[in-house]
């Protein structure tokens, strides 16, 4: 399939790319599916608070059982005094980690989320930075031109190293490579970008 690439300036040119990337059947159920284990595989809860037998103090009970006219009591370590064990409270031990995804998920859901993109003109492709850019300002004014103020960048290894510093400070936008994005990047930001090598390098794995 035929689509717009462009260039700094904004001229446009076209670039072949593969039906199977950016007109793929969108599976909304597996993307869902695909984010909804993404996040809960991120969580990392490690809350904990100490039982009654974890706490560090005298056993011994703090009145005699009878004959005081009180409510019958044990030590200072029951929960119900402050500074006591807590019931039922979260032990760190669990686990919200759901079954590894597999390779034809993962690449069906982006296939999906690009395509989808696409449709929206989300999508773009850029040609390659040939020449590095260093300040943050030309950068922003570059993405301001192409309205990717929230967006993700996809770039190959050369104009990443060409453009990374320029973008240390501009919130809202990440920039990465074909091997260190997930379907949770695609779907978390407005606008794909891919440089012309990236998405030629990504349609090899499909």
């Amino acid at each position: 399939m035929k689509i717009e690439k462009l260039n700094l300036q904004g001229k446009k040119n076209t670039i072949e790319v593969s039906d199977k990337i950016v007109a793929a059947k969108i599976n909304t159920k597996l993307v869902s599916n695909v984010l909804y284990k993404a996040n809960a595989n991120y969580k990392g809860r490690k809350a904990k608070t100490k039982q009654k037998n974890e706490i560090v103090g005298s056993t011994s009970k703090i009145y005699a059982q009878k004959g005081t006219g009180n409510a019958r009591h044990a030590s200072k370590k029951a929960p119900i005094f402050v500074g006591g064990g807590v019931a039922h409270g979260p032990k760190g031990e669990s686990n919200y980690k759901k079954r590894k995804l597999n390779k034809s998920e993962k690449k069906l859901s982006i296939a999906s989320l690009i395509t989808q993109k696409n449709k929206l003109n989300d999508l773009i492709i850029l040609e390659d930075f040939v020449n590095e850019i260093l300040k943050t300002k030309e950068m922003n004014n570059i993405l301001i031109k192409f309205e990717a103020k929230n967006s993700i960048i996809i770039a190959d290894s050369k104009s990443k190293n060409n453009i990374s510093r320029s973008l240390n400070n501009i919130p809202n936008v990440k920039i990465t490579d074909i091997n260190h994005f997930s379907a949770y990047d695609l779907a978390k930001y407005r606008k794909i970008i891919f440089t012309e090598t990236s998405i030629k390098e990504l349609e090899k794995r499909y």
